[in-house]
């Protein structure tokens, strides 16, 4: 009988589709392609994209140099505008009551004293009233209650200052005048701080309009700094038998203090750039009054209201000076205030409502 002889390739060809799950199989799948995805068909069809990419990180560091610029290009224009007056009265502009255009004596104190007067107030009145906002929201508003009053709070920052302005001159200013003020002359006359004319006008009207518009500031930014406490330190101090008022007062207030300060630094930083509805309540008389119902003016105020109407040069540049000094301190008292809350906020998770 004659011998048939099969060769090997051919018996290893003919044994692999036989076993599904053999090594056949497993070569003839890993020599087949994969399926390539539309997004990867996309990408690999329009070529190297390493000249895009350059261009828009360029693009990006432009738009990032460009506040620094912006800010320098501020600072140099004010430098340069005020000249005229630093090189008539020098350091001594910030020091001189006298603000008299027209026989050319210019000095900043009253405006710097308006200024200091009108913020302090406000950060009186306003932060036990926003710390309170800013712990009812965060440990014992309901769910319901908290998205709407949150959202109105917020909202009050986004209103207009001229809105509160007219708010101030048709309804702060006659209650301030009929009710408010007239209990503070009757009870603290005596200490000269509530004497004088009762206009309704003034430092403290003044106060109060700011600390309305700081208030949703120093809230919002207490509130994000409260939340990023950890809330085991809330249980830790409730295991160790705290009441609610301990709890926060020792847990929660004592960890985000230093955020809490820098939100009110930077509500005071609002205070001080605050314009035009500090000017239609304060008065807008450059002198300095001990009594808080006195008129007054303020760094902003004095600009607003003489700049359009600057005799001369050197009244301009007087003006400009002071809104250069202006400048530089709102500058400084943003950073610290922003330094302040990112210290505390920065290695806080994520919080989602």
């Amino acid at each position: 009988m004659t011998e048939t002889r099969i060769p090997k390739t051919q018996v290893e060809f003919q044994a692999g589709p036989e076993s599904e799950n053999g090594a056949g199989s497993e070569a003839t799948a890993a020599n087949v392609p994969p399926a390539i995805s539309e997004v990867r068909r996309f990408l690999l069809s329009r070529g190297n994209s390493s000249l895009a990419d350059g261009g828009f990180r360029w693009l990006m560091v432009i738009c990032a140099l460009s506040i620094f610029a912006i800010v320098v290009l501020i600072g140099t224009v004010l430098v340069r505008s005020s000249e005229l007056t630093r090189a008539k009265f020098g350091f001594k502009f910030f020091f001189d009551q006298m603000w008299d255009p027209v026989n050319g004596n210019f000095g900043a104190l009253p405006f710097i004293y308006g200024t200091l007067v009108t913020s302090l107030l406000a950060l009186l009145i306003a932060v036990p009233l926003a710390l309170g906002l800013a712990i009812f929201l965060t440990e014992m508003s309901p769910k319901f209650l908290r998205g709407p009053l949150a959202f109105i709070t917020e909202l009050l920052a986004a209103i207009p200052s001229i809105i509160y302005g007219l708010w101030a001159v048709f309804v702060l200013v006659p209650l301030m005048r009929d009710h408010v003020n007239p209990i503070l002359i009757r009870f603290f006359g005596w200490t000269t701080l509530f004497s004088g004319d009762n206009l309704g006008l003034g430092f403290l009207t003044s106060g109060v309009i700011l600390a309305v518009m700081i208030l949703p500031i120093i809230s919002s930014l207490t509130r994000e700094v409260m939340t990023a406490v950890p809330h085991s330190q809330r249980e830790a101090v409730l295991a160790l038998g705290a009441t609610r008022w301990e709890m926060i007062r020792v847990g929660v207030l004592r960890n985000a203090r230093i955020g809490i300060v820098g939100s009110i630094i930077l509500g005071l930083g609002r205070a001080f750039g605050e314009t035009m509805a500090v000017t239609m309540v304060i008065g807008n008389t450059p002198e300095i009054h001990k009594s808080l119902l006195a008129t007054g003016n303020t760094m902003a105020s004095v600009i607003a209201n003489e700049f359009s109407e600057a005799a001369d040069d050197l009244h301009l540049s007087a003006l400009i000076e002071i809104g250069l000094a202006l400048f530089i301190v709102t500058i400084i008292i943003n950073a610290i205030a922003r330094l302040l809350v990112w210290a505390v906020t920065s290695g806080a998770p994520a919080r989602v409502n």
